[in-house]
């Protein structure tokens, strides 16, 4: 079948949403949105709405404004995730370069002794090399101006530009056990394997937050292992009716910033949003119904 839609002005837009029963409160502020926003940005909010999902036909009662709510709920979510995925990530960076190093030297990504999977170890290398090479930091030149060999830097300067992606395969690959349990400890998790299923969804979600997705009632591919779990903070006793909702992913994040950052003040942020945007449906994204009567989700004076 060959794609024969052709592009349509705001207007048309307006109408075609119009004509498939969906209505406006305000058309002429629509407009201004989509012009903004773009429509299928917007779309991926509509469809919610659908009751004929091929037809995309709306249920009754259905109003453009309302996908604009979640949308601008949804942004607002993503710039909070992107403040905690990236203070994770830093301390992560940071405990991985250390430790590491300390133990197997300044080289160690090099070491091919030292992977679990030899395969993953040189698509790993093949990555930070192309990520080297992308580089201009100060720190990056200076090294390639001034030293040959090894041919690349050592961890603590070229982990600095390399992807929370990759870093957190060259965890997951590393075989060292000991010193990844180190490194789970110091985010008081009981093991590594904990910490690299709970590192490996909080990529996911940076990665989806990175490029501006929607967050909001998204089912996610990949779900941190909680089943089980004896921590030593404050923890969930009620895991979400739906491990692929956000729910779960939430409660690792506070965990984690918990431990990195004491006195963090996203989980106030966070219910402050969900305040502000009551509408939304928790359920939906994961939330059980007594939710606020965690110990995790409890507010204490800092």
């Amino acid at each position: 079948m060959n794609y024969e839609k052709t592009a349509l002005s705001y207007t048309e837009i307006i109408l075609q949403l119009k004509s498939r029963g969906l209505l406006f409160q305000n058309e002429s502020h629509a407009l201004q949105e989509l012009k903004s926003i773009s429509y299928f940005r917007i779309a991926s909010y509509l469809k919610y709405y659908e009751t004929d999902t091929n037809n995309h036909k709306y249920k009754d009662g259905s109003y453009f404004e309302d996908a604009l709510y979640h949308y601008y709920f949804d942004k607002e979510l993503r710039c909070l995730l992107f403040e905690a995925t990236q203070a994770i990530e830093i301390s992560f960076r940071s405990k991985i370069i250390h430790h590491i190093s300390l133990k197997h030297s300044g080289f160690w990504i090099l070491d091919k002794s030292l992977c679990k999977c030899p395969k993953l170890h040189l698509d790993n290398l093949q990555t930070i090399e192309r990520e080297l090479k992308r580089s201009k930091e100060d720190f990056i030149l200076e090294y390639y101006n001034k030293y040959d060999f090894p041919h690349i830097p050592p961890c603590w300067k070229t982990l600095e530009v390399t992807s929370f992606g990759t870093i957190s395969k060259l965890y997951l690959n590393l075989n060292d056990s000991k010193v990844k349990k180190l490194i789970a400890r110091e985010l008081s998790l009981p093991q590594h394997e904990v910490l690299e299923s709970w590192i490996k969804a909080i990529v996911l979600i940076r990665n989806y937050v990175a490029h501006h997705s929607r967050i909001w009632n998204r089912r996610f591919s990949f779900s941190p292992k909680l089943h089980a779990l004896k921590l030593q903070g404050k923890w969930i006793k009620e895991l979400s009716h739906n491990k692929s909702k956000l729910y779960n992913l939430l409660c690792c994040i506070i965990y984690l910033l918990d431990n990195i950052q004491p006195n963090n003040n996203f989980r106030t942020k966070l219910n402050q949003l969900l305040t502000k945007y009551d509408k939304i449906n928790l359920y939906s994204m994961g939330f059980p119904n007594k939710w606020k009567e965690e110990d995790l989700w409890i507010e204490t004076n800092n």
